[in-house]
Formats: structure tokens, C-alpha cells, sequence
């Protein structure tokens, strides 16, 4: 089954006092890319969780969220009494010296400068982890499921794009047996005009025809047209197997891509030259949609 790179999921939790949002986006990479952006106090799980997105998603580039919201009853306050001191001092020795008045809420206003007051979390426990993981679990699966709903769409425009490689392959046939006739005709017709050499001397007629027919074979595309009708085989065989393809079908584009360029190579002839042209801008459409192919 073809997956996409591309993919997204998000779940959510309310555990101990804390909403946790998980959120989960992928997209293309030539290897697996893991950015977790997630609450410090998660960091002793990191690796755990490193290990569930590589076994399941196996490539692409993931970022990898975790968003906390703190309720009310899960905050103690403390004042950090050294610096209150210090903007204590500070704020009197300021009116001192703009010749003021202490404020009457002075102590309101050390209260509110920054760091002053201080906030503290639980820390997350075992039992809390063990909650979170189904969690972790589910946004993996929605990634999982968006990639082969991705997957699908993909496989449908490459199964197409194959057979189109097909069916203008089987037109090349028709000005294939013209091709070959016509010149073997030309070379003929050619070495009667210019038969002899400046001496007068006839050319060797069997060294003649040994050339004639090494010069027709290595024009001759029957066996570049017969590794591309196995390759585009190939190709529809693999889309079909279990499990990330996406690399192997990269190879296999590349082996129709060599035999479609000898084909064009050889080929002199226009109508020829045209099916090429068409079958490599399939084949380009093809590569690029691999490029989103886990």
C-alpha cells in the first residue's frame, strides 16, 4: 500500500489538572526528520517517544507537539523574597532621589514587577504517562490513516501515468517496422550512388553487408522497448506490495528513464521523437510524485 509523507493528527487530554494537546505534522524528507517541541518535565520520555514516531512512521520530516495548559488548582505560588527586597530598596532609593514621596501601594507594586512571583507545577508522574501514551498512540494513527488517504490519491495518478508510458509504447510499433525498412532502403540506395572509391576499386560486398547489419542493429530499439515494458511491470507490481516502496520505485523510474532516453537516442525518426517526448513528461510526473512517497 503506497503512503504519503504528508500527514496529520492532534489528540487531546485532561489528566492531573492539565490539558494536553498532541499534535503531529509530516512532510516530504529523504529521511526520517524528528523535531519534538514538547514541556520540559517530558524529557525523561523523549526517547520513548522518538521510538513510537520512528516505528510507525518510518520517514519524513515530524514535528512532533505537546501543548499544556495549566488549571488554577495545579499552581502554588512563592515570592522570591531577595528579589521583592531588591525593588523594595530600588523603587525607595528612586523616590529619594526625585525627591517623592513613597507610595502608599509600594509593596502592591514590588508584588507586580517581573519574577516576583513565582509559580510551580507538579511534576509528571508514572501514572500520568501511562495516560498520555494512548494519546500519543491515537495523533500517530490520524497521521498514519491521513498519509494513506494521501497514498491513494498518489497511486491513482501514477497507475495512469504507467499505462499512459504503455499504450504510447505500443504506437511506436507501426513506424518501428517502417523505420528499419526505409533505411536499410536509404544505406542501399546510398552505397549504389557512391559505389567505388577514388581508385575505381568495387568495395568488398560481404564486408559491406557485415557493416550494413552491425549499423541496423545498433539502431535497432526491440530490446529497449522490451526492459521498458518489464520495468513499467515492475513498477505496477511493487505499488501494490506491502510496506514504504517509495525508494524502490524511485529506482525502478530510473531504469525507465535510461531505456525511453535510448529509445530517443536511436530513434530517427520524428513521429518517434514525439512518443518519446510524451512518455518522458509521464515519467517526470511520475518522479515528482514520488518525491511524497514514504
Amino acid at each position: 500500500m503506497i503512503k504519503s509523507m504528508t500527514g496529520y493528527g492532534k489528540s487531546a487530554l485532561d489528566i492531573t489538572g492539565r490539558k494536553l494537546t498532541i499534535e503531529i505534522k509530516t512532510l516530504n524528507s529523504k529521511q526520517l526528520d524528528l523535531n519534538l517541541k514538547i514541556p520540559g518535565y517530558f524529557r525523561e520520555k523523549e526517547w520513548e517517544v522518538r521510538t513510537m514516531l520512528t516505528q510507525k512512521l518510518e520517514r519524513g520530516k515530524v514535528d512532533f507537539y505537546i501543548s499544556t495548559e495549566v488549571t488554577g488548582e495545579m499552581l502554588s505560588y512563592s515570592i522570591n523574597q531577595a528579589l521583592a527586597k531588591k525593588y523594595h530598596e530600588e523603587l525607595k532609593s528612586l523616590s529619594d532621589a526625585l525627591g517623592e514621596q513613597y507610595p502608599a501601594d509600594l509593596l502592591s507594586l514590588v508584588v507586580k514587577m517581573p519574577d516576583v512571583m513565582q509559580t510551580s507545577r507538579d511534576e509528571m508522574n508514572e501514572h500520568d504517562w501511562e495516560s498520555i501514551v494512548p494519546a500519543i498512540r491515537e495523533a500517530i494513527a490520524q497521521v498514519d490513516e491521513f498519509r494513506q488517504d494521501e497514498g491513494r490519491i498518489l497511486e491513482d495518478d501514477m497507475l495512469r501515468r504507467v499505462h499512459s508510458i504503455l499504450q504510447l509504447l505500443e504506437l511506436i510499433e507501426p513506424y518501428e517496422k517502417n523505420r528499419m525498412a526505409e533505411l536499410r532502403e536509404r544505406l542501399l540506395r546510398d552505397f549504389a550512388k557512391y559505389k567505388g572509391d577514388v581508385n575505381g576499386a568495387a568495395p568488398d560486398q560481404n564486408r559491406f553487408e557485415q557493416e550494413l547489419i552491425y549499423y541496423l542493429e545498433k539502431l535497432d530499439i526491440t530490446e529497449e522497448k522490451v526492459r521498458l515494458l518489464k520495468h513499467c511491470e515492475y513498477f505496477l507490481e511493487t505499488l501494490h506490495e506491502a510496506g514504504a516502496q517509495g525508494k524502490k520505485l524511485g529506482f525502478v523510474t530510473q531504469e525507465m528513464g535510461r531505456e525511453i532516453n535510448t529509445i530517443g537516442s536511436k530513434a530517427s525518426d520524428a513521429e518517434i521523437q514525439k512518443i518519446v517526448v510524451s512518455m518522458k513528461d509521464e515519467l517526470e510526473k511520475i518522479k515528482e510524485q514520488l518525491g511524497n512517497i514514504l
